[in-house]
C-alpha cells in the first residue's frame, strides 16, 4: 500500500516553505520526489507554503492546501521573528491547488473566507463528512476581539471549494489551541491538537459527533507529558494506518535546531488504538519532514509520480 506525505522544510531560506512531496511503498521508509525540490511554488500572497494538506476528494482527484506564510520573509538580519506580529498580520487566507493525477496542478488560488478580524489562518485540514457530503475545513486562528492573543480552532464547509460557508468557531478551550487533525474510526470521531500552553503539549479527545462536544483523553494527555517525550516539543499531528493494520501517529518534532527537526512516528496495535510507543528507528526519512499529512495512494499514482518527477 503506497503513501504520499506532503509536507514543507524548515529551512532560514523561502524555498524551504514550499509544498514538497516524499512518498513510500509501506508507509515506513520514505524518499524524496523531485530531488528534494519543491513541486509547487507559492506566488500570491505571502509567498510561502507551510501546513500542507493534501485530501482525495470523493468526486475525483485531489486538493493542496496550505497556509499562506513565509517567515523566512518576516526574519530580521539575525533571523529573529515578531511571533506575535506574525499572530495578528499574517496568512489571512488559504492557498489551493487543485490536481487530478498529482503532476498536474491547477493555478494556485487564495480563499479569503470573508472574515476581517482573523490575524491568521494556520495549520488547515479538511474532513470529508459523508453523511452530507460536504467537506469540513478547520484550521487555527485568533481573531481581533481579544486582541490576537488566543488561538481557536475555526471551520468553513464546502462541496467543491468554490464556495465556502461562513468560518465559525469549531473547537476552543481556556488555552490557546492549534494544529487539530481530525480521523474517523468507527462511530468515534477522533481530534488531534496541540495545546500552546498550560500544559504545552499534543492532546487527544473524541466524539460520537463530528462537530463534538468532544472528551479529553487523560491518559493520552499523561503518556505525552513523560519525559523522554520532551513535552511541548511536538506539533502538526497527521495519523494513518499502515499496512499491517498498526496506527501511526506522526508528530512534528521542533525541541533542537533546525538541521534536526521534523517528524517523529509513533505506532499503535491498531486504528483507534491509543497505545503508541515511539518508534523512530523503525522509520526513515531522506531529511526533515516537517507539518504536512498522509494520505494511502495507488499504485498507479505512486508511479505516475515517481516517474514523472524523475523525469523533470
Amino acid at each position: 500500500m503506497p503513501y504520499l506525505f506532503a509536507h514543507f522544510k524548515e529551512k532560514i531560506t523561502p524555498d524551504g516553505e514550499q509544498v514538497y512531496f516524499g512518498i513510500s511503498r509501506d508507509g515506513y521508509s520514505f524518499e524524496q520526489v523531485n530531488g528534494g525540490q519543491p513541486v509547487l511554488t507559492a506566488a500570491l500572497g505571502e509567498r510561502g507554503c507551510r501546513d500542507i494538506e493534501v485530501v482525495r476528494l470523493h468526486t475525483g482527484g485531489f486538493m493542496v492546501i496550505t497556509t499562506d506564510l513565509c517567515i523566512a520573509y518576516r526574519m530580521d538580519e539575525n533571523h529573529q521573528v515578531d511571533w506575535k506580529k506574525v499572530n495578528s498580520t499574517g496568512s489571512k487566507c488559504l492557498r489551493m491547488w487543485r490536481t487530478d493525477n498529482l503532476v498536474d496542478f491547477s493555478e494556485e488560488k487564495l480563499v479569503h473566507f470573508g472574515r476581517d478580524d482573523f490575524g491568521c489562518m494556520w495549520a488547515p485540514e479538511v474532513f470529508f463528512d459523508e453523511e452530507n457530503e460536504e467537506y469540513l475545513i478547520h484550521w487555527g486562528s485568533t481573531v481581533a476581539a481579544d486582541g490576537y492573543t488566543h488561538m481557536s480552532i475555526y471551520c468553513s464547509k464546502t462541496k467543491d471549494f468554490e464556495t465556502f460557508s461562513e468560518p465559525e468557531l469549531y473547537f476552543t478551550k481556556d488555552n490557546e489551541i492549534l494544529d487539530s487533525h481530525i480521523i474517523k474510526v468507527g462511530k468515534t470521531y477522533h481530534l488531534f491538537y496541540k495545546n500552546a500552553n498550560n500544559p504545552p503539549m499534543n492532546m487527544h479527545a473524541v466524539s460520537d459527533n463530528l462537530y463534538g462536544p468532544f472528551e479529553h483523553d487523560t491518559s493520552f494527555e499523561k503518556y505525552m507529558d513523560e519525559e523522554i517525550y520532551h513535552p511541548g516539543s511536538y506539533e502538526g499531528p497527521t495519523v494513518y494506518t499502515l499496512p499491517d493494520g498498526k496506527w501511526c501517529m506522526m508528530l512534528d518534532f521542533f525541541g533542537c535546531e533546525k538541521e534536526k527537526m521534523g517528524y517523529v512516528p509513533f505506532v499503535s496495535p491498531s486504528a483507534g488504538d491509543m497505545n503508541f510507543e515511539r518508534v523512530p528507528e523503525s522509520f526513515s526519512f531522506p531529511y526533515g519532514f516537517k507539518h504536512g499529512r498522509v494520505i494511502e495512494i495507488t499504485d498507479e499514482e505512486y508511479i505516475r509520480i515517481k516517474n514523472f518527477y524523475k523525469e523533470v
